[in-house]
């Protein structure tokens, strides 16, 4: 995979979980896709690992708040994140650092 396609999907990845945040998290995912859009290959790895753990967070904040709607869709959107990222070896990237 070419590292514009990379940054490409992961962008697009990340633009859908800020559509399903509430507004503090929603602002976070577009700052992180930000940072994703004007990374270096190398960064991506890391920025993946703080996506996954946002979007953890934002699991558990909508089960505190029992809003099952909210972390279905969030739940749904983290796996798709972490199939692309495992697929594309941004995971192994991040976990030999």
């Amino acid at each position: 995979m070419t590292q514009q396609y990379l940054v490409g999907e992961l962008s697009f990845r990340l633009a859908l979980l800020q559509d399903v945040a509430d507004p503090p998290a929603a602002d976070r995912f577009a700052s992180l896709r930000r940072e994703v859009e004007a990374a270096l290959p190398d960064a991506l790895g890391p920025a993946v690992a703080r996506a996954i753990r946002l979007v953890d967070e934002c699991c558990w904040d909508s089960v505190r708040r029992g809003d099952v709607t909210a972390f279905d869709a969030l739940a749904a959107w983290s796996a798709e994140l972490h199939e692309f990222a495992s697929c594309a070896r941004l995971l192994d990237q991040e976990a030999r650092k």
